[in-house]
């Protein structure tokens, strides 16, 4: 029998109703039950009222599970709800443009997983939309929101590395059953074991579902930080992919020139062994050098005459705050904090995740823009 006590911590309901936000999930289904329903479940200011799952049989059972009042097996019969303030998109990148557009033009607030879409022109023009119509949108992108991330950022855009000139990031780790989609059944190991359920067999091998492997998958939180540190769009893209005998990608090597010149280089798969995962991060400025370690929360930054500063570590749940973006969310429709992870990061990682793919395609380098420097 399902225990929500290992999933949900005890929530006190002394708010005022008018003092709710209102949310809704679409795509109950891994992603979603293990961290985005939990956390409005606890968080102070939301009331989760909706849920939604392709089938009214698996829909009523996350609503009955988790003590949400309506489920439904549409998005449409989602963002129809009256009372609705937000929604949470977390179903498989092929259903995100739809169900996305459907809830920002019914007038509500957006947080919707990564990557944002299987296609880069869809991503633009759900920015555009929300934009248009004065709505909050946010990627879920949990990084942007570590403490590591913030500093790291504010060193960048303050100049304490100098002009940033090089960037290298090498991001591992174990994603290789999904793409085999070795999840269900008799040969499944215990990765999932005790999540309350595990991801769909096809949510994260098959290209017309997923887009891709890891290109989607992970580099989606690659190109998102890259966005996110130095504030820059990509302006070149060169890229090769290796798919490990899975349908879809499970290496990448991507190289990228941002737009003010400072080179990029990527390393990416998801085929570590067993528990092993990798995030470092090596900025290099003409006057300083970062380095981060967002697995195991290190920060070090060394400038020219050998003197380094080393940030306090920060444990597992502060090196990855899987959810934040769900919390931020709530926080922003009420007011109380600003957008952490604006959508317009999701859409410039789509230019990344494009652009590699059209590369790969075409065995060539690919410009999207000029740069500032040569």
């Amino acid at each position: 029998m399902f225990d929500k006590s290992n999933y949900l911590a005890t929530k006190e309901s002394t708010i005022v109703s008018k003092d709710l936000v209102r949310c809704g999930v679409i795509g109950a289904g891994w992603w979603a039950t293990t961290h985005h329903i939990p956390a409005l479940k606890e968080h102070p200011k939301a009331e989760l009222i909706a849920v939604q799952r392709r089938t009214r049989e698996k829909a009523g059972k996350v609503a009955q599970d988790f003590d949400i009042p309506h489920a439904c097996t549409t998005a449409e019969e989602l963002v129809g709800i009256d009372e609705l303030d937000a929604v949470v998109i977390s179903s498989t990148p092929n259903m995100h443009y739809a169900q996305a557009k459907a809830a920002l033009d019914r007038g509500l607030h957006v947080l919707i997983e990564k990557p944002m879409t299987i296609d880069l022109n869809e991503s633009l023009e759900l920015v555009e939309l929300a934009k248009s119509k004065g709505l909050h949108f946010l990627v879920s992108c949990p990084w942007h929101y570590a403490k590591h991330s913030l500093e790291a950022k504010r060193l960048i855009q303050s100049g304490a590395l100098g002009q940033l000139k090089m960037i290298s990031m090498m991001y591992t780790n174990s994603c290789l059953e999904l793409y085999k989609a070795v999840i269900t059944g008799s040969k499944a190991s215990d990765t999932f074991s005790k999540s309350y359920q595990r991801p769909g067999k096809t949510s994260y091998n098959d290209p017309a579902v997923a887009g891709g492997g890891h290109v989607y998958c992970q580099v989606s939180h690659v190109a998102g930080l890259l966005a996110f540190l130095t504030g820059q769009e990509p302006a070149e893209v060169y890229a090769r992919f290796d798919n490990a005998g899975a349908p879809v990608d499970v290496y990448n090597a991507i190289n990228i020139k941002l737009e003010d010149g400072t080179l990029v280089s990527v390393a990416t798969h998801g085929a570590t062994m067993r528990g092993e995962r990798t995030y470092e991060t090596h900025l290099y400025g003409t006057d300083a050098r970062l380095f981060i370690e967002f697995w195991r929360g290190n920060m070090r930054l060394r400038h020219l005459d050998g003197k380094e500063t080393a940030y306090p570590d920060l444990p597992g749940a502060e090196s990855y705050p899987r959810r934040a973006p769900t919390n931020n969310l709530v926080d922003v429709v009420a007011g109380d904090a600003e957008n952490g992870s604006p959508a317009t990061l999701g859409a410039t990682a789509m230019k990344v995740i494009a652009a590699s793919c059209e590369s790969v395609r075409t065995k060539s380098n690919v410009i999207l823009a000029k740069t500032t420097s040569s």
